[in-house]
């Protein structure tokens, strides 16, 4: 028998074949590279698609006449274009997706919409407890943001960092989520119950009457320390479990294909959650108002939203449980580097030193200096016009609703900016969002009074047109940030190696994302003594957003070069290890029927004691 390569109707070229010349190294001939000394790639087998009329290798022991061994090219050109080999089936599918994504898509839905109907009755609720509290205000924002939220983030990344060197992955999700699902529930039936009595308002009175007002603000965190915790802890709730632990979790266990295909669609069930959740604010601002005086309306309504926060809590925990019990990880390149394990000052260093890594960070700290410099202003206008915490309170439930509407509209457009554009167009739509609806909400302050006459015709006053204005300003610019720019900003997670993706995600989201914020709040805090007020200094704020957002498209920009660079590179070496197992050789007789026999490598191995000739084989 003769091993035999008939090129003509075999080694046919595939419709991407450039692509897989590429692949499979076209600088030397098939000739010379199969009787080479050495394997030189697909188990010692590199094919280039040189058309020559026939190569024949005569092993030991091999009769001319008999069977003859073929290897078709089209395995490993149907290996590198991603189609089943020779032997393997399709996957089963449901409605043309496959099984086994749906067991990771479906409940990672679940795990978004329960985490972010968390964040949005957490989100709403601790603007009420600081900001309608007696002795406190909206400037207790600013304060709190820049001198608490950001050395307990700090902290926080410090010691996250450390744990993620020393316990797996699925005991770093639990020791996380679970004191914060136990610091919500003791908050709504301890720690507000007992407010009057471990609130130092005494103390807090003393030293305002000898500091004079300009020190309310840090005060106030003196004064109600444990509704400034809450405030914490719930922001820290959408820093830390959905940016690190869902985000991280996700991308763990998704592909890219996978991540451009679904992460778009999962703000849709989440924003079915900030409807939801809106509603849920509502009912419990309304149940408030019906309750008989002498009755703390606001306790009432603090134990039944905490209940239901630590209820999507477990809800979440069990979810996580059983994807990791049923669900298969995905196949990762196995040719990523290894980086040794670094010490926390050696990570911190080697994040700064990734330009890839600085971008992230310029993206996430643009959007909190932006964000910020707009919705402290609005919600002092807020307050404002709605003093007391039941307006309040059920004001902010209609935002959210809304926003959970406008976000649910911007997710079904997502799949197609991204499918249509690309991740860099999509990067590009938060920052021109919310420059346009912040110069909106700057002007309107600025010219409110001479267009009084005008808004009274409308049954407005302009401090009720800066809070509607304000409003659809943060419901535009969050609706974009949920239904594109964080998908957007995981997606870059993804190509990268396990040791940067988790510290990386740590230093970004937990630390880069408060340090926006009380950038933000900084820039406010300098402007207000600077210029006496904010109103003083609305131009000048509107300038400073115009430099970040700029600098935040730059960002974009150039992630998108790096991140398209990553992502071809991966996709080269996914497809080099799909081409590079062992071609199958079919041996053919007489009736047409195929047998497995041995390898092509071992005809090639015999070579040097063979010859090479023009053959015809007996039967094809």
């Amino acid at each position: 028998m003769e091993a035999v390569l008939q090129t003509r109707g075999l080694l046919s070229l595939p419709p991407n074949a450039t692509r897989i010349r590429s692949l499979l190294n076209p600088s030397q001939g098939l000739k010379q590279r199969l009787f080479a000394t050495k394997p030189l790639g697909l188990n010692g087998l590199s094919l280039s698609y040189k058309r020559v009329r026939s190569v024949v290798a005569k092993p030991n022991g091999l009769s001319p006449k008999g069977k003859s061994f073929i290897c078709k090219a089209e395995a490993a050109a149907a290996a590198a274009d991603g189609q089943p080999l020779y032997g393997e089936t399709q996957p089963p599918k449901f409605l043309g997706i496959e099984l086994v994504t749906l067991k990771k898509i479906i409940p990672l839905g679940l795990m978004f919409f329960c985490i972010l109907f968390n964040y949005t009755i957490l989100r709403d609720t601790k603007d009420v407890l600081v900001v309608t509290a007696k002795g406190s205000s909206a400037e207790i924002i600013p304060f709190l943001k820049t001198w608490v939220n950001l050395p307990m983030a700090v902290g926080f990344m410090l010691l996250y960092t450390k744990l993620a060197d020393v316990l797996p992955k699925k005991a770093l999700f639990y020791t996380v989520i679970v004191p914060f699902i136990a610091f919500f529930g003791a908050f709504g039936f301890l720690l507000y119950p007992l407010s009057n009595y471990i609130h130092p308002e005494a103390l807090a009175d003393k030293l305002l009457a000898v500091l004079g007002p300009r020190f309310l603000g840090p005060l106030a965190i003196l004064r109600i320390w444990s509704f400034c915790l809450f405030y914490v802890m719930a922001e820290l709730w959408g820093s830390v479990v959905i940016s690190v632990l869902f985000w991280g979790f996700a991308n763990q266990i998704t592909t890219v294909d996978e991540a451009k295909r679904f992460y778009p669609l999962f703000g849709l069930g989440a924003n079915i959650a900030l409807i939801f959740s809106g509603r849920t604010v509502k009912y419990f601002s309304t149940l408030r108002q019906n309750l008989g005086t002498g009755v703390d309306g606001w306790a009432v309504s603090l134990k039944g939203m905490m209940s239901i926060v630590v209820l999507m809590g477990l809800t979440i925990c069990f979810l996580y449980w059983w994807v990791n019990k049923f669900v298969p990880l995905p196949t990762r390149s196995k040719k990523k580097k290894e980086k040794p394990k670094m010490g926390t000052m050696e990570s911190l260093k080697f994040l700064v030193s990734s330009r890839y890594i600085r971008d992230l960070a310029t993206l996430v700290v643009a959007y909190g200096i932006s964000i910020n410099l707009v919705e402290v202003t609005w919600k002092s206008k807020l307050k404002a016009q709605f003093p007391s915490p039941n307006e309040y309170s059920s004001f902010m439930g209609d935002f959210s609703t809304a926003t959970g509407i406008a976000t649910f509209t911007m997710m079904l457009l997502s799949q197609f900016i991204f499918n249509q554009y690309g991740w860099g167009v999509a990067a590009s739509i938060t920052p021109t969002v919310l420059l346009l609806t912040g110069v909106g909400f700057f002007s309107l302050i600025l010219f409110g009074g001479p267009l009084a006459p005008t808004l009274t015709q409308f049954g407005m006053t302009p401090l009720l047109a800066a809070v509607y204005v304000g409003a659809m300003q943060n419901i535009f610019s969050k609706s974009a940030k949920y239904s594109l720019f964080d998908p957007c900003k995981e997606m870059a997670y993804i190509p990268l190696d396990e040791d940067t993706k988790v510290k990386g995600k740590a230093a970004i989201d937990v630390v880069c994302n408060p340090l926006g914020k009380s950038g933000g709040a900084l820039i406010q805090q300098f402007m207000i003594l600077t210029f006496g007020s904010l109103a003083n200094s609305t131009p000048y704020l509107g300038g400073i957003l115009l430099v970040i957002v700029l600098a935040w498209l730059g960002a974009a920009r150039s992630l998108d070069t790096q991140f398209t660079a990553l992502r071809r590179e991966e996709e080269l070496e996914k497809e080099m290890e799909r081409a590079a197992v062992k071609i199958p050789v079919l041996s053919e007789s007489g009736n047409g029927s195929l047998a497995s026999s041995s390898s092509l490598n071992a005809a090639a191995g015999d070579s040097t004691e063979s010859s090479s000739e023009t053959s015809t084989p007996s039967s094809v």
